[in-house]
């Protein structure tokens, strides 16, 4: 019997005794190994090499076939996801003094083909393809004015006003990969050149801002083409339809969590109110309007948690009157003097980082791994909390395999992710912004009870219980170890559900109470 294995470049063989004690050179280690039944022959070998990549073989032989686009942005912080295949299949590189260069599409002069550069030609290709902006209207590397001197860094692309061929209208920067560095250099180039309008890209995700005024931006769910105004664009009016095919989630493979991220750093974190309760407001108002907006049927109603053209003050006024109706719609979450506390400014620049989010999906896993964040943050930061990951709360359910004649608690709920995915394993994970059907709100309303004792929890909990239940919710806060703590109503919610003791009367009373 034979086998080996391998440590750096150490190999070790191991071989029988009665073999090795035939071999020549092998006495004293047999003697080393005795009553083991093996030995170990170290071998050296030369260390392995990695794998050279097209890129290093192009440098060694620039005579040979030029590197790919993939082979430039392997290992890199950009990607290509934003692109169309057709548009990525269509930019040549070729090999200039022994380096990859690419030809720019605007200037038509030769440009060594880094990363950047890549992307920057792919969204010029864009530009002009889809957006219909011609060349003569678009610069690249054009110097950012900074006060009373030029800026010691470039623009990457700069498309210029139609009425105003020396006005900055679009500022696209694609250089810093990473979504913190980006939106800064951006926002300066911005407030400097007084564009209205920027865009951040590294590829694979892209932000579009409004900037309405300095130090106040929202986000915008895309840049107008060139027959269209600003105005036009922020002032459109959508349908779930319409959010479905614009949602952000989809389009650019981010994930909630990120854009929750954007908003921390650019509004939340210098607001000066509690960032987890002002985010859970916005979506639960968020959630309100979409189920609304799906009541529709036919005729098909408008949303209205958009920002569009209105002023701060009209836009707050909007979301305050849809979270009051949110209130009526889901009760308990909030109390009736909750109200949301951003400033009008700070809520336009939140609603429109939220506004091109579709919420709603079949089975609520947006809202979930968003309210999971939220609980993380806050549990994790105070008070030592971690959250079952959604991945291990999946395969429980499943072996719990839970049918809707069977009643499903859990008594250290958390945020009821247990609970929650319990509920669409019943339904067979279907879920829409139209709410549950009548058996699907039965079993959520009447078959499952969670308990937990932390506030902030329960409000996620009971948030994402009454929507799967349409109102009615058997989620409690209380002590699970202490019943003696639990208020009035706690006790009367799981009286049905305590265990009896019909031997026993004394104990079934003092049980009961």
């Amino acid at each position: 019997m034979y086998g080996f294995g391998s440590l750096r470049e150490i190999t070790l063989w191991f071989i029988p005794h009665r073999e090795r004690k035939a071999a020549d050179g092998w006495k004293s280690l047999y003697n080393g190994c005795e009553g083991t039944g093996y030995c170990a022959m170290p071998t050296t070998q030369p260390p392995r090499q990695p794998k050279e990549t097209p890129l290093e073989a192009h440098k060694k032989d620039p005579t040979g076939t030029p590197p790919t686009v993939d082979d430039i942005l392997r290992g890199t912080a950009h990607a290509l996801t934003i692109f169309k295949p057709g548009a990525i299949a269509g930019l040549s590189v070729f090999q200039k003094r022994g380096k990859p260069y690419l030809q720019c599409l605007v200037t038509g002069k030769e440009r060594p083909a880094r990363p950047e550069e890549i992307v920057r030609q792919l969204y010029l290709d864009m530009l002009m393809e889809d957006y219909g902006y011609p060349a003569g209207r678009i610069a690249i590397e054009k110097p950012v004015r900074m006060g009373s001197g030029i800026h010691d860094k470039l623009a990457d692309i700069v498309i210029w006003d139609k009425d105003d061929p020396s006005a900055a209208y679009i500022i696209i920067e694609c250089k810093k990969p990473k979504r913190a560095d980006g939106l800064e250099q951006l926002k300066s180039y911005c407030n400097a050149e007084g564009s209205p309008i920027g865009v951040w890209t590294n590829g694979g995700e892209t932000i579009h801002l409004h900037r309405r005024e300095p130090n106040h931006y929202q986000n915008l769910p895309g840049i107008p083409r060139a027959h269209q105004t600003l105005s036009q664009l922020l002032n459109e009016q959508w349908t779930l339809d319409d959010l479905a095919e614009h949602n952000v989630l989809v389009r650019e493979q981010t994930t909630l969590k990120k854009i929750i991220l954007d908003m921390e750093n650019l509004v939340l974190a210098n607001a000066g109110v509690d960032a987890f309760e002002e985010v859970f407001k916005l979506i639960y108002t968020k959630l309100y309007d979409e189920a609304q907006a799906a009541q529709g049927g036919k005729k098909k109603r408008h949303l209205q948690f958009r920002v569009g053209g209105a002023t701060p003050s009209e836009f707050k006024h909007k979301i305050d009157n849809l979270f009051d109706s949110a209130k009526k719609k889901w009760p308990g979450v909030f109390l009736d003097g909750d109200h949301i506390d951003l400033t009008p400014e700070h809520l336009v620049t939140c609603g429109s980082y939220l506004e091109n989010v579709r919420l709603f999906n079949s089975n609520l896993q947006v809202i979930d791994e968003a309210f999971e964040y939220l609980s993380v943050e806050v549990g994790k930061g105070k008070k030592g909390q971690y959250f079952t990951p959604r991945h291990v709360i999946d395969m429980a359910v499943r072996m719990l395999n839970p049918t809707m004649d069977e009643y499903l608690i859990d008594t250290a709920a958390g945020s009821c992710g247990f609970t929650v995915h319990g509920i669409f394993h019943v339904w067979g994970n279907e879920f829409t912004a139209a709410g549950p059907e009548r058996w699907q709100a039965n079993y959520a309303g009447g078959m499952v009870y969670a308990l937990d004792f932390d506030p902030r929890s329960i409000k996620i909990a009971r948030a994402l219980n009454l929507i799967a239940g349409d109102g009615r919710t058997n989620v409690y806060r209380a002590n699970t170890l202490d019943p003696r703590g639990w208020s009035d109503e706690t006790k009367v919610g799981l009286r049905d559900r305590l265990r009896r003791f019909p031997d026993e009367p004394e104990r079934d009373r003092e049980n009961r109470e």
